[in-house]
């Protein structure tokens, strides 16, 4: 008898806690094995194809393409094993061992909550007491067929209904912060995920409504407070003008979008940032750069693009300047300098924008670093990067003069200290050597976190780089 097992959302890892389901890669009664991709989702770092971790006939899936899920919903049952039927009554446990040896091998894949390497065994399906039983004939071996296509939200509201609460279901330590500093208790929210977990929405919807103004004294307990002339008619915006007005679109927050937004919320809100900015000639800078990738032979390599340049002199300027290669720890009222420099840029990709991160950067020359901005860049674009390309910067480079704008006043990426702004390099008049000229000229700005330095150390740093824009024989004392 074939047993029915259910895939549910794994751990993506870097602190995710959900994920939208992009595109469906199997329908139900597809045969699919062990480590097959069967959904690609989008997380808030990056389009991540889900392999499952059974091999057998797909029964259901649980969601549709769009629904965003949290982890540890249900994504899909599949139909296991292919021995043959035991008789009514003499199935005993050696029976289920049978069952499932005509599995193959454990999967290869790392799933947190799902083995890699070791030998297949009987899973039992544990379930809360009082499940219904129409959830229960889902998933039931022995179903002569299983809901198919029931949505994700039903399975999930059936087991918070029937099922037993734990003392605080939160898995996530982003959630628990969030609600520690506001002041929340979680023992008092009601989680909308699976099995009453609470989610960062949920948390969310709490502080709104704690901040919301009060009900008028005097006013029923049950009663709602009594809507103003601007918010009387639904959808009214603070401005007074409705959000369901004719033509108006909404979009929502989520995937790359909402996780920018939220990381740029929380950047403004948390850190006390301040902006210094220079212009610089970069005529020199330019001309390096040419003779660079203008020297043939052998020896010559790929060719070295500006922002390569750029990063290369960031790591030196940060090997003067430690302090802003460094994250602050509110909780422990602590900074924390880092040793290795892992530079994020920013790449402005179909999906939104995004931050690679090369790692090691201060191991690397321009031309290595160079090599791994490309090879990111070309992942960004087709939508290959990784989470773990997508985490773990310490210091990011921003090249906003792409866009042919000279300047800016960058958000820091928190939980960064810095952030190195550039705008567009273009023919400028400028004194060079007592006369005025027609140099190429840069302007940099430098966003930086007031608690971990001073602004003359972020005026070092900012002068340093300026220095080597408009010097770069000035790296070679540090090479």
């Amino acid at each position: 008898m074939a047993q029915v097992l259910e895939f549910k959302l794994p751990d993506l890892g870097e602190g995710l806690t959900e994920a939208e389901i992009v595109r469906w890669l199997v329908e139900i009664g597809d045969v699919v094995a062990i480590d097959q991709p069967v959904v690609e989702v989008e997380t808030a770092k990056a389009m991540v194809e889900v392999p499952c971790p059974y091999g057998g006939v797909v029964t259901a899936r649980f969601g549709e393409e769009g629904t965003e899920l949290p982890v540890g919903a249900p994504l899909l049952t599949v139909a296991v094993g292919t021995a043959e039927p035991s008789e009514p009554g003499t199935g005993g446990p050696g029976s289920g061992a049978a069952d499932v040896g005509a599995e193959p091998s454990g999967s290869g894949n790392v799933l947190v909550g799902y083995g890699t390497g070791a030998p297949p065994v009987r899973r039992r399906r544990v379930r809360p007491e009082g499940l219904s039983a129409s959830a229960a004939a889902a998933g039931a071996p022995g179903a002569a067929s299983p809901v198919v296509g029931a949505s994700a939200e039903t399975a999930v509201s059936a087991r918070v209904a029937d099922g037993v609460r734990g003392p605080v279901a939160v898995v996530s330590p982003l959630v628990r912060k969030l609600a520690r500093q506001h002041d929340l208790d979680l023992r008092q929210l009601a989680g909308s995920g699976p099995d009453g977990l609470i989610l960062r929405a949920d948390v969310e919807s709490a502080i709104r409504a704690a901040t919301s103004p009060p009900a008028a004294v005097g006013s029923a307990p049950s009663a709602a407070p009594a809507p103003s002339a601007a918010s009387a008619a639904p959808g009214a915006t603070p401005g007074g003008r409705s959000a369901t007005a004719p033509g108006a679109e909404r979009i929502p927050l989520r995937g790359v979008r909402g996780a920018v937004a939220d990381k740029l919320a929380r950047s403004r809100r948390e850190i006390p940032d301040a902006t210094c900015w220079v212009d610089a000639d970069a005529t020199e800078l330019m001309a390096a750069r040419a003779a660079m990738n203008g020297a043939g032979g052998p020896g010559a390599g790929p060719k070295v693009s500006v922002l390569a340049l750029l990063a290369r002199i960031c790591t030196a300027a940060l090997a003067r300047y430690p302090e802003l290669n460094s994250t602050v720890d509110i909780e422990a009222r602590e900074i924390v300098r880092l040793p290795e420099v892992h530079l994020g840029f920013a790449a402005q990709t179909e999906r939104g924008l995004v931050v690679p991160v090369v790692r090691d950067a201060h191991t690397r020359n321009a031309e290595s670093i160079g090599a791994e901005i490309a090879r990111l860049t070309e992942a960004a674009r087709t939508g290959t990067l990784t989470p773990a390309e997508l985490t773990g910067g310490t210091f990011t480079l921003n090249n906003y003069g792409v866009f042919g704008v000279d300047g800016s006043t960058p958000i820091v990426n928190h939980p960064e200290a810095a952030m190195l702004g550039v705008g567009r390099i273009v023919p400028k008049p400028w004194v060079h050597e007592g006369e005025l000229a027609v140099r190429r000229v840069v302007q940099l700005s430098l966003t930086f976190d007031h608690r971990v330095c001073d602004g003359g150390t972020a005026g070092g740093f900012l002068r340093y780089v300026a220095d080597c824009v408009e010097q770069p024989a000035v790296l070679l004392r540090t090479l």
